[in-house]
């Protein structure tokens, strides 16, 4: 089985667009799979030793910010993020509902949530999510698209329209938890839409080539005038603690509303010694 996707080609002199290409479905490797766990314990504890260095990136600008936990995580799982962005004068707001097990009743319930959040702030909302958080995220932006401010996905296999994607063991555990197939819960959340579409708000996917859960691929974003796609070092699970992820969200979180622009690394080259070299994502 093969997927089709258009990725967002980079080099030192400008972000171009590469021509669709098509990629075997294939879960990641078994040693990156390995050493997920050991990998995500590692950038904790350089979130921890990080932490009074972070202190000092530029605060925001008060708006409300809502974090999507990944499959099997819960408000406990984004504690540290919610904690930085509050710490830096956002509105970060849990997601209340929950283990995310990806069930239809907790898709259901994260619609109203979605939409008693943009009712009681009547502005425009950013959602950040984490592996399935962020496939829920760009629904709800789709859903949504008047009152979604930007979305930045974390690992987020949104592309994905094979199950042989995903690592096997998640993938197992998935469908005991939720009751679906892959294709059952893409077909449940957009009805006869494309998931891999772009949604029409601000979109970015910070995705890992050595992601040890999803293959990487599926984590990337059409290139759009709205859309981009920014590579990072680290594992899938670990990047609700990357200390580098959270240098990258100060940054993208501070463009004025209805002022997005892509990421320019020519401009925040601080941030951009921490990411790997700019290069073609194939």
């Amino acid at each position: 089985m093969t997927n089709t996707s258009v990725y967002h080609s980079e080099n030192d002199q400008d972000a171009q667009l590469a021509e669709p290409q098509e990629f075997e479905a294939s879960p990641p490797s078994p040693l990156v799979s390995a050493l997920e766990l050991p990998r995500t314990v590692s950038e904790a504890m350089s979130l921890v030793c990080s932490w009074s260095q972070l202190d000092r990136l530029p605060n925001g600008d008060g708006h409300p910010i809502m974090v999507l936990p990944g499959f099997m995580g819960g408000d406990d799982s984004t504690w540290f993020l919610r904690r930085f962005l509050i710490r830096h004068r956002y509105r970060a707001l849990p997601w209340t509902l929950g283990t995310n097990t990806g069930e239809e009743e907790v898709q259901e319930r994260l619609v109203r949530r979605v939409f008693r959040l943009i009712r009681t702030y009547r502005e425009p909302i950013t959602l950040i999510g984490q592996s399935l958080g962020g496939v829920f995220a760009r629904e709800m932006a789709r859903r949504f698209p008047n009152d979604i401010r930007q979305v930045v996905t974390l690992g987020s296999p949104f592309g994905a329209t094979d199950a042989g994607s995903t690592n096997p063991m998640v993938l197992r555990l998935f469908e005991q938890l939720s009751g679906l197939s892959v294709d059952d819960m893409r077909a449940q959340m957009v009805h006869d839409a494309d998931p891999t579409e772009p949604v029409g708000v601000p979109c970015t996917a910070i995705y890992s080539k050595t992601d040890g859960v999803v293959q990487w691929q599926t984590c990337l974003e059409h290139d759009t005038p709205l859309t981009e796609n920014i590579e990072v070092i680290g594992s899938h699970t670990g990047m609700a603690f990357n200390p580098v992820i959270y240098a990258l969200l100060t940054e993208r979180l501070a463009q004025p509303l209805h002022e997005w622009k892509k990421f320019d690394r020519h401009s925040w080259p601080w941030i951009s010694m921490l990411l790997p070299p700019a290069r073609s994502a194939v």
